[in-house]
């Protein structure tokens, strides 16, 4: 792929999109940026003053005025590689005046880390399905790696996957600066069903955290949860990988740890007794893993993988059984 064709759409207002905007901005190989987002009131505020007023308003926007839209189609027109970042809840509505033929030809990244609700699928079969985007044109961005630190300029690793490595060198090379360091694999399944399982996790975690449990605990349910991830995306894609590499295991880490972590603090707060709804309302940005865990809770129907953690979590949320017996209850079965 030349430099010719590194024009990049981003999808999405949140903070990672954010994120990823700033990551490609600081990144040297040259390129056009493209960024859609649906409020009109945030892009003219980006425009007049090179900010997000609603996503780590601190990152400076280098993006021209004029690459900043609201109209999905014109941005898509104009751009090779389109990477999608809405939460997967809203990815169907984001995409709704958007055709096989608009996407014909494009690479299509996922910077998404959740499953298409009613579809229960990953993006990349979702997007394969309803877009005939052929596999070896997909990506998938996964690791630890938060937005905030990011906006830091901390130091993070993404792993970037594809069918085609070349592919996913080139992306790659297009993603590092000074505080960004990437891998390549060729597992976009597991990493991406890996990335959405984290986040299942990382409420749980919060859950146990927000009714008493401490870190003796914690260690506990996190080494059981890496086995879990293992024996689900083994079942789901079984070929060879490693678990403990950062793409699995650092990923699920930093989710389940992290003040950072919004799906810990939405299980924080389940934890000490809010409803599902209050705790959205109140941090007022989306928790992947509540939409997660009903969508792994119907497809394990098919594959019957033995993952306690992600039932007891499915239960509080979706049957809205008892955190604390639920927790007591999943304690018995951890080793």
């Amino acid at each position: 792929m030349s430099h010719t064709q590194n024009k990049i759409a981003v999808v999405g207002g949140g903070s990672w999109a954010t994120a990823i905007v700033k990551i490609l901005s600081d990144n040297l190989i040259d390129k056009e940026i493209y960024w859609w987002m649906r409020n009109n009131d945030a892009i003219e505020h980006i425009r007049r003053y090179n900010h997000n007023p609603h996503y780590l308003s601190s990152v400076q926007i280098k993006v021209p005025d004029e690459n900043i839209s609201s109209d999905l189609k014109s941005i898509i027109a104009v751009s090779d590689l389109i990477l999608l970042n809405v939460p997967a809840a809203f990815l169907k509505e984001a995409l709704k005046d958007i055709s096989s033929d608009d996407l014909k030809g494009k690479k299509i990244i996922s910077a998404i880390k959740g499953i298409v609700p009613d579809e229960n699928m990953i993006i990349g079969e979702f997007m394969n399905q309803h877009y005939q985007i052929p596999f070896s044109d997909i990506i998938v961005i996964s690791g630890p790696c938060h937005a905030e630190e990011v906006a830091l300029e901390k130091l993070s690793y993404l792993t970037i996957a594809s069918q085609d490595s070349t592919l996913a060198a080139h992306f790659a090379s297009m993603l590092n600066t000074r505080y960004i360091k990437t891998n390549v694999s060729d597992d976009i399944y597991g990493t991406e069903y890996a990335a959405i399982l984290k986040n299942i996790y990382a409420v749980a975690s919060g859950i146990c955290r927000g009714i008493g449990y401490g870190d003796n605990f914690q260690a506990v349910l996190i080494s059981n949860a890496i086995r879990e991830i293992e024996g689900f995306v083994n079942s789901v894609h079984p070929i060879d990988r490693d678990i403990k590499e950062s793409a699995y295991l650092g990923d699920l880490l930093v989710t389940a740890y992290s003040q950072f972590s919004r799906n810990r603090t939405f299980g924080y707060m389940i934890g000490k007794g809010y409803t599902v709804t209050s705790a959205q309302l109140e941090m007022n940005m989306i928790a992947e893993g509540y939409y997660a865990v009903y969508c792994l809770h119907q497809i394990n129907k098919t594959y019957k993988v033995n993952m306690p953690i992600c039932r007891a979590v499915y239960a509080i949320l979706y049957e809205r059984h008892s955190p604390q017996i639920e927790m007591k209850l999943l304690s018995e079965q951890l080793t």
